[in-house]
């Protein structure tokens, strides 16, 4: 049987009130406040990350975002990547710089970094100078990832791992 077939046999409204259906019991039930304290944390290529919102987290109330915080040890750094960029980064402790594309911006606690949203994406890495406490960042995005794919045209690539992610057994 043909696609043109297949599809002749669903009722797309019906299935489109049932989805409506479904949304509405699942946010009845989602989680409206996301609790630090109750996440674990991860080392992962990118380095240190605890994941308030992600796009495979189905019970949290707010499904358009993506919100992780990071914390980079003293004297260390993420993992560098190219992403599309268009994120916004809150520095809630420490000092240190990013580079974007190359180019050192520094920064320091109460700075908010804006990756800016190129059609080429950009690369990134995130860098801690303080060489005896960690910095932690809060990190937020528009959550496209269903939308139109993680690597929203530009592609998404870890293109060095963090040195965290190695020190922990990472490959």
């Amino acid at each position: 049987m043909n696609r043109q077939d297949e599809l002749a046999k669903r009722n797309f409204y019906d299935e489109l009130m049932q989805l409506r259906d479904e949304q509405r019991k699942n946010a009845a039930n989602a989680i409206a406040v996301v609790k630090g304290t109750e996440l674990p944390w991860e080392t992962n290529r990118q380095g240190k990350m605890r994941w308030y919102l992600h796009p495979n987290m189905t019970d949290v109330a707010i499904r358009s975002l993506i919100f992780v915080e990071i914390e980079i040890p003293a004297g260390s750094r993420t993992g560098r990547q190219r992403i599309q960029g268009g994120h916004v980064l809150y520095v809630w402790e420490g000092r240190g710089y990013t580079e974007i594309d190359g180019t050192k911006h520094f920064w320091e606690t109460g700075d908010v970094i804006n990756l800016p949203l190129l059609t080429e994406g950009i690369v990134v890495q995130h860098f801690n100078i303080d060489p005896d406490s960690p910095v932690r960042l809060l990190y937020a995005q528009p959550n496209y990832a269903h939308m139109l794919g993680v690597d929203m045209g530009s592609g998404f690539e870890q293109l060095e791992d963090s040195p965290d992610y190695r020190a922990s057994g990472g490959k």
